[in-house]
Parts: C-alpha cells; structure tokens; sequence
C-alpha cells in the first residue's frame, strides 16, 4: 500500500511536535507534510541562520525517532498575495531560498509552492505579465532547488481567473521550466473548484509530472479543505487513476480535524480520517477493487 501522510500541524499544534510525530505514527501515518515555513512572519525566520538549520534538524531527528519521514515541506504562501513589485518578489524569493535550505536541513526532498500572483487572484489582461514574472523566478528558484537536492511541485490553484491555476496550465508551466526539479503537486480541492475532476488531471498529469498530492474535498465552491467524502469529489475515480499511472508517492491529507470537540470525539474523527487516507491508498496501490 502506498504511505499516508497529513499535515504536521493536525497533531503537532494541539500535542507539541515531539508527542505529535508519536501519535501521528500511533494513528498509522507514516509521513507528514511539514507546513511551519508557509507564514513567514513567525519566530523561525527571525533566527540566525545557524540557529534556523540547527532547530530543523532537532525536529528532523525527532521525526525520525518517531518512525515519520519529512516527504514534503510547504513553502511560503500569504494572502492576499504581494507580488506586484520586483522588491515584493526579492522578498519572496529570499524567503523560499532560506525555506528550500530548510527543507533539505529537515532531509526532505520536495517543497510546495504556489505561483507568484503579481495582480493577485485575476491577472486578466496580463496573463503575458504573469507568466514572464513566473517563469523568470520559478525558473531561479529551481536552480536553488537543484543546489540542494529539492524539487519544487508547483500547485494548481483554485482561481479560475488566474491563468496559471488549472492543472492543465500548471503542467503546461512545468514544462516550460523543464527540469527534474520543478514538478507538479496536485491539489484535490483545487480541481474540484476549477469544475476539473481530480482523477482527469491525475491522467493529464502523468507519473512523469506528478510528484506529490494535497487531498482535501469540498463543495465546488469553496476552499474549504473538508475531509473526504464529504464534499463533490469522487474519490473512487480519484484512487483508481493514481493506480492506472503507477503513481509511487505518499497519499497526503492538507486539511484539518476540529478540535472544539470533546477529546473522545477527537479521537474518534482522527480514527475514521486515518481509514478514509488508507481507503483511497488501498484503491491507489491497487489493493481494492
């Protein structure tokens, strides 16, 4: 079967990391999808650069004796976002090189980014100006990934006014890079907004593109990263066409369990989201028919 994976902050927020890679493991994961490098206003990029490498390679071992492997790292995102200028987009690139570098420091080798938006979620009329902007620093970017031994997967998006967020414009954008080190991290929900089924841009993408997941459902409206089988995405065709493309990487969750529930409840939904992953990873390792 293939690994399952969630979000670190689903177990780290409520139970600090060390206790939380414990009970991630305990609930049956085998990998997490570390997200402390999306806000880049937080007391970790305020750290000297030794003291940066020093705190990630502590939650890296920690990891480690807790049997979780680091598969994925989730790069700086804010919103809206402030790409506009060419100071706003040193400033993102800056902080994506020091969370690359943290990535390797964590032995991960993927990190998730989203494109830069200069004209925030529509680029109507500047479609030129968005992709030009994007493939001069996703391009740099890459070069850094490479240095270091990171793949960035590039993410569709869930704005059908922007002209990079479906995931045929996203594979189209990867290939434009055309590197070993830019490849495609497929967002469920996402597609599902962009009115795509997500088994479809599984088949479009191909193994040779997709390089990591975000499962997550939700009404075809909204982002809403709901659970599974909650929401419009049939996660039967889902699992299935990962099995037809001989898809080989984790079946990880971006979303999150309430926690303004009583602490039997908590576990109890932490139980049955674990069952659903492992659903869909017995019909994506062609172990369910």
């Amino acid at each position: 079967m293939l690994r399952i994976g969630i979000g670190e902050f689903n177990y780290t927020k409520p139970y600090g990391f060390a206790e939380g890679t414990y009970r991630m493991k305990c609930q049956g994961y085998s990998s997490m999808d570390y997200q402390e490098f999306i806000n880049t206003d937080t007391e970790l990029f305020q750290k000297k650069h030794s003291q940066f490498i020093s705190y990630l390679q502590e939650q890296s071992e920690m990891c480690k004796q807790a049997g979780i492997e680091i598969f994925q790292t989730h790069g700086p995102w804010r919103y809206p976002p402030k790409d506009i200028t060419e100071e706003d987009r040193e400033e993102r690139f800056d902080k994506m090189c020091r969370s690359i570098e943290g990535t390797a420091a964590l032995g991960s080798k993927r990190m998730v980014i989203h494109p830069i938006m200069p004209f925030t979620r529509s680029d109507e009329g500047y479609a030129k100006e968005t992709w030009d902007m994007n493939l001069e620093f996703m391009g740099r970017l890459t070069q850094v990934g490479k240095e270091h031994g990171v793949i960035i997967c590039f993410e569709n998006m869930p704005m059908p006014d922007l002209s990079i967020a479906s995931s045929a414009k996203v594979l189209e954008f990867v290939k434009l890079i055309n590197s070993d080190y830019f490849k495609v991290c497929l967002d469920t929900g996402h597609s599902a907004i962009m009115k795509s089924s997500p088994a479809d841009d599984v088949r479009l993408i191909g193994k040779e593109y997709l390089e990591t997941l975000h499962i997550h459902d939700n009404n075809g409206k909204y982002d809403i990263h709901a659970h599974p089988f909650a929401g419009v995405i049939d996660w039967e065709s889902f699992g299935r066409s990962l099995c037809e493309i001989g898809y080989a990487g984790v079946i990880n969750l971006e979303l999150h369990t309430p926690k303004q529930m009583p602490l039997e409840l908590v576990k109890a939904e932490e139980e049955l989201l674990y069952r659903k992953a492992k659903y869909i990873a017995e019909l994506a390792s062609g172990e369910r028919k």
